[in-house]
Order: C-alpha cells, then structure tokens, then sequence
C-alpha cells in the first residue's frame, strides 16, 4: 500500500523549491505507471500580482508546469532510489488544451500516468481537474538524467 507524500518527501525528488515547486502532496503512485498529485492553489502565489490583479488565474503554463512536476515525482520513483540525483527534464508537449479557470481557492488535482517509455525517455498523459472537471489535459515528454 502507498503512503502519500508530503511536500518534504517531494522535496526529496525534485531540485524545485519555493515560489516554484508546484506540488504540494502525492495522493497516489504507482512506479512505472501513474501518480496523482495535489496543489492548494491560494491567493498568495506570486504569479496572481500580476496574472491578473484584478481577476486573478493559474497561468496555464504553470498549470502544465505542475503537471509536469508531479510526473517527475513518478520518473524519479520510477528509475531510481529517492534523493538520489535523478533529473527530469521537459522535453515537449502535445495535445494540450486549456478547460477552465484555475483561481485561488481551488484544490488542483493531477492525474497522469506513463503511456511509452524508452531508455530515459517517458511519454506522460494526464489531467489537471478542479472539483472533478477538467482545467487541463496534456500530453507531456522528458528525459531522465541519472
């Protein structure tokens, strides 16, 4: 059975760190096939100063960022032992589309699960859902370093 982990464990998996590490939990994993990770979008994230003062909304960029994130947290417990160096870089994505608006207060829930992987490559299919509707889906690849 899976344990959640905390932002500290994700800490231990990724090189990001506030006001960019996007993640805030783990709700699920299952190494080498999906992860579903949680952030508590509020209104102090520096990116609402300016996007936008008056109406404030997740960028969709960090919204696939924090998809993205979130896959690396599975890449890593995937290919290798936690805290152990292993880097997922951002290779591209497809089929992205963006479904509603990310706004303070909502809970951000991303699901995404591996669909291909060769060598160090991995190819991600997922969804960022508030409230269980779609906000975003995506397509993600990146590249492991060990």
């Amino acid at each position: 059975m899976f344990e959640q982990l905390d932002v500290v464990e994700i800490m231990n998996n990724l090189p990001h760190r506030y006001p960019f590490l996007l993640v805030d939990r783990i709700l699920n994993l299952e190494p080498g096939k999906s992860v579903t990770g949680l952030k508590n979008v509020t209104m102090n994230e520096p990116f609402f100063r300016g996007h936008f003062p008056k109406k404030p909304i997740m960028p969709g960029v960090l919204i696939v960022e924090a998809m993205a994130q979130t896959a690396g947290v599975l890449a890593v417990k995937t290919m290798a032992e936690e805290g152990s160096g292993v880097l997922m870089y951002f290779m591209g994505m497809d089929n992205v589309k963006f479904r509603k608006q990310v706004v303070p207060g909502d809970q951000l829930i991303m699901e995404l699960e591996i669909i291909k992987q060769r060598s160090k490559i991995m190819k991600f299919t997922g969804l960022a859902k508030v409230d269980e509707q779609v906000a975003v889906e995506a397509q993600l690849m990146a590249t492991i370093e060990v």
